[in-house]
């Protein structure tokens, strides 16, 4: 009994109808269907998919399954994919060679399975990328519309490809609409945190069902009873119903006719539906219900009748459909629950025993015994049967079957029950086909993989104290993986102890492990820029890695090498080991295997080579997509570059979405980048809250390449506001760590040429103060001669750095000098660093005016303004704007004489900012240091009047704090 006309959802349907008209317009997105269960979701979609084919759009769509912990991998990709599959839809023709490998391995029948060894990120993202190309493909110029319900119950490989899609969709003409239960998200719940991110992305939409009207409730009932019902009746249907049309309707099928008791809930009106069915229909329910999704096949076999009569009475009865492959599932998730609910113990056990066996059965005659998403089943089946020796064996092959697709976090559930069930069972090892320790070792693996370092690393740990002084060979593997995850982490101090803990206990002489161990060795040195070691670490690593066969290694050390020469200033070394990884890794089709393409073009840029950097990264990120390698440490770089160069719009478009998820130094890296942009548009409490989190990942690191930015950072972002004591503290911190075991110069440089600047404010603010400012001074005399070190050699950027901080040590003797500002910006131009450039080229407009020049400050502010502008650099031209108005600059137009400085306006008596005479009382008060309490006091006003009146002086006199106030307030002569 159920309503043919679509009712009460307007609104919601031309909300995803606009979602549908932008992507075939080019605008792909998301959109999330929100709604308690018997809402009508499912019904939405149904008139959405309808309004969509006859527009000409496919329509594709899946279901996510509920079973167990989600361990079944792609379940609503692979439910709309593999009818096309079997249909043999041309689409699947024109995939690429790389796409239609990846896919075969969840979608069989493809072709053959890729077999390459790759790691689990590079073979995860080669799925995925196939995926997106197929999605494209089908797409094609008429439109894709993907559905896929019950998100809540949504597979940790399904969420990750949602992830993938929000930062991956460009252009194509897809809308992926999903559906998901509000009330099945409790707080610990992994779709929760995954949602308020997607839900925030600007192409996403956010549709909330909610409980129909009165008068929408009566038009669905006057379309089931051909008639308008009465009035009563509606009032007892929208009072126990609460307007949640699955409830109506079952309520009306139940015999509900408004005379006589109602059902207390929805559940109970279910399950008179269901008591009404023959007991042969209602055990075939029982069936499904255990099953969820069932072909005739397994219907007869698990409940060894011949379903043909009982299932079409339950389909008669509209509680039971049959999808166009020749599933049979229930019409809605409650009615399996009522179903579930009633089950006793005695017979859930049976029916998933039957079940599990029809399936083992099944698995048997089919290659790779039936893949991840049968494995699955049986796995689920056997544990809630309670058959434990069964359900260890069939865990572990379904943890197998889950990595040989990729998804990490199924099979990282899959070897956790493993775990749990090993003392259960007896003789373990033999059922599982590998010990306790093996066992442990694959849990970390596909732990570590899902992005989970902590407990990875207590499997390992228990695995290590298991194997204790038993087999040393074995041991230094697992301290192998234990120090890539450490590293990963950002523990990289953990991570080299580790390594050298390895190293100690293998024999002497060459060995594919020695190799590993000496390449992570020589790189973790390199990243830590401890050149000379790396150096050392690397020849040594390639020595045994040719002598054991063992390429990747040999690759990665030539990596690591390149850099540290690079770091050491030996630039055509350098790059020549870089090259020789790059091109021999491509000819062995390694080049998933490392970071080369990366590391070169990072290398370049500390050697001031950033356009070539760039065709680098370009060149890396186009290969990585055309290969399906993880591009997000690529898409990073060229962020990075494009920032250098003043192209901010394309930096902020190569960000990957803030939805994908990272760990570890991936985070650091993300969070740098988007840092170094908020702060260039002004958005300081969004650079603040970033790198509070970035530090604090970064807290044990000993790589400079995060220590330096960090410090540099924050001790700007600290400087802006006013707080110079935490910008020195944050400037000796970061010096602190990078002298701690590290030749990274470039870093040095940066970091103290920064420190120049924070010490230059502090002299100019003690003079403006009356104060004495020669412990600043010394303080940026000492940190220009560590500049001065950093630059020797042919060292274009840190000369560059050089070249800046000279300029504020002038700044900070009072003696501004407009030659040496100029100096800072022909270096920073010649290195195509517009941003840099343009900061000094506002600091020589304010020289120029300090020595009595107002035209030419006015070229300077006019010329920096324009810079700023082009890049899109809010904060900079802010401040530009706020110095011309203060120095009272004619900008529009150079060739016209300025009007008299604020500071000649104030000297002849005049208010330049246009201060009334009380806020000028205040002023003076605030200079002297009074908080707004004591200002009110003395002035006779409320605390909250003088608030008023220091926000006006503060927006007036265009600065930021009070500090700043009371600088500028001593400067120009208004106290």
């Amino acid at each position: 009994m159920t309503s043919t006309t679509f009712v009460g959802r307007a609104p919601e349907l031309s909300e995803l109808r606009a979602g549908l008209t932008e992507a075939l317009n080019g605008r792909p997105g998301l959109a999330f269907v929100a709604g308690e269960s018997g809402l009508g979701k499912t019904r939405l979609l149904s008139e959405l998919e309808r309004v969509a084919r006859e527009d000409g759009v496919r329509v594709i769509g899946g279901d996510c399954v509920e079973l167990g912990e989600g361990e079944l991998p792609y379940a609503p990709l692979v439910g709309a994919l593999r009818p096309l599959a079997r249909s043999g839809h041309e689409a699947f023709g024109r995939l690429s060679e790389p796409a239609r490998a990846a896919l075969a391995q969840i979608l069989p029948g493809l072709g053959r399975a890729e077999a390459r060894a790759d790691d689990e990120a590079t073979a995860q993202a080669r799925l995925f990328d196939g995926l997106l190309e197929l999605l494209e493909l089908l797409a094609g110029e008429e439109g894709l519309l993907l559905t896929i319900e019950d998100l809540h119950w949504a597979d940790r490989s399904t969420r990750a490809f949602l992830v993938y899609l929000a930062s991956s969709l460009c252009r194509e003409r897809v809308l992926v609409v999903t559906t998901y239960r509000p009330d099945e998200l409790h707080r610990r719940h992994p779709l929760r945190p995954l949602l308020a991110e997607l839900e925030r992305d600007a192409r996403a939409r956010r549709v909330e069902l909610r409980p129909l009207t009165r008068a929408e409730l009566a038009a669905q009932l006057s379309d089931i009873l051909g008639q308008t019902p009465r009035g009563d009746l509606l009032e007892r249907l929208f009072a126990r119903s609460e307007g949640n049309p699955l409830f109506a309707e079952e309520l009306l099928a139940a015999g509900m006719d408004g005379r006589g008791s109602l059902p207390p809930t929805l559940r109970d009106a279910l399950m008179l539906r269901i008591e009404r069915l023959s007991p042969d229909a209602q055990e075939l329910l029982r069936v499904i219900a255990a099953g969820r999704r069932l072909d005739h096949d397994l219907l007869a076999a698990a409940s060894g009748v011949d379903p043909r009569v009982p299932v079409r009475e339950a389909v008669a009865a509209q509680l039971v459909v049959a999808d166009e492959e020749g599933f049979y599932s229930f019409r809605h998730a409650l009615l399996r629950e009522v179903v579930v609910d009633d089950l006793l113990p005695g017979e859930r056990a049976s029916l998933h025993l039957a079940l599990a066996k029809a399936l083992e059965a099944r698995a048997a005659g089919l290659p790779a015994h039936g893949g991840a998403h049968l494995a699955a089943g049986i796995a689920h089946h056997y544990l809630e049967s309670g058959d434990q020796p069964a359900a260890l064996v069939a865990s572990v092959r379904a943890a197998e079957a889950a990595e040989a697709v990729h998804a990490n976090g199924e099979a990282a559930a899959l070897y956790s029950r493993a775990l749990q069930l090993w003392d259960r069972v007896a003789d373990a090892e033999a059922l599982a086909g590998m010990d306790h320790v093996e066992l442990l070792r694959a849990a970390a693996w596909s732990t570590g993989r899902e992005h989970d370092p902590g407990r990875a690393e207590s499997y390992l740990r228990a695995a290590l104290n298991e194997l204790g002084d038993s087999d040393p060979a074995r041991t230094a593997d697992l301290l192998e993986l234990l120090a890539r995850e450490q590293f990963n982490s950002g523990r990289s101090a953990a991570a080299a102890d580790t390594r050298r803990e390895a190293l100690d206990l293998l024999p002497e002489g060459p060995s594919v492990m020695r190799a590993t161990l000496l390449a992570g060795s020589a790189k973790e040195l390199m990243l830590e820029s401890r050149h000379e070691e790396a150096v050392e670490a690397a020849d040594c690593a390639i020595e045994v890695a040719r002598a054991s066969g063992d390429l990747v290694s040999e690759l990665r050390s030539l990596d690591a090498k390149g850099v540290a020469l690079f770091g050491m200033g030996r630039f055509q070394e350098g790059e020549a080991s870089l090259r020789e990884a790059l091109e021999r890794a491509r000819e062995a089709d390694l080049l998933y295997k490392l970071s080369t393409h990366v590391n070169l073009a990072d290398s370049l840029t500390v050697a001031g080579r950033l356009d070539e950097a760039r065709s680098v990264a370009d060149e890396g990120f186009e290969l990585a997509a055309r290969r399906g390698v993880p591009r997000r440490w690529l898409a990073l770089l060229r962020a990075e570059l494009a920032f250098e160069a003043g192209e901010w719009d394309i930096a902020e478009a190569a960000l990957p979405s803030p939805a994908r998820p990272a760990m570890g130094t991936t985070f650091i890296n993300d969070a740098l980048r988007r840092i170094e942009l908020a702060l260039g548009r002004g958005r300081h409490e969004t650079a603040r809250a970033l790198l509070d989190q970035a530090e604090d990942v970064a807290a044990d690191t000993r790589e400079p390449q995060w220590i330096g930015p960090l410090g540099a950072l924050r001790a700007e972002l600290e400087r802006r506001a006013g707080d110079l004591d935490a910008a020195v503290a944050a400037i000796d911190n970061a010096l602190d760590r990078l002298d701690f075991c590290s030749q990274d110069v470039a870093r040095m440089a940066r970091v103290a040429a920064s420190g120049v600047r924070v010490h230059a404010d502090a002299a100019v603010r003690a003079r403006d103060l009356g104060e004495d400012p020669s412990l600043p001074i010394a303080m940026a005399e000492g940190l220009l001669a560590r500049v001065e070190a950093c630059a020797e050699g042919e060292r274009p950027v840190e000369a560059a750095f050089l070249t800046l901080a000279r300029a504020e040590l002038a700044r900070a003797h009072g003696d501004d000098d407009p030659a040496t500002w100029a100096e800072a910006t022909d270096a920073w131009v010649a290195l195509g660093r517009p941003y840099r450039a343009a900061q000094a080229r506002r600091r020589r407009a304010e020289s120029l005016l300090a020595r009595g020049d107002r035209d030419g400050a006015a070229v300077a502010a006019a010329e920096a303004l324009a810079a700023a502008s082009a890049i899109g650099a809010a904060w900079l031209v802010s401040e530009i704007e706020g110095f011309a108005l203060r120095a009272r600059l004619r900008m529009d137009d150079p060739d016209e004489p300025s009007p008299p400085s604020a500071l000649t306006a104030a000297d002849d008596g005049e208010d330049p900012f246009g201060l009334t005479p009380r806020e000028r009382q205040v002023l003076a008060l605030l200079a002297d240091g009074r908080t707004n309490r004591e200002i009110g006091s003395a002035l006779y006003m409320a605390e909250k009047t003088a608030s008023v009146h220091v926000s006006r002086i503060l927006s007036k006199l265009d600065v930021r704090s009070r500090t700043e106030a009371a600088a500028v307030a001593h400067r120009v002569g208004l106290v």
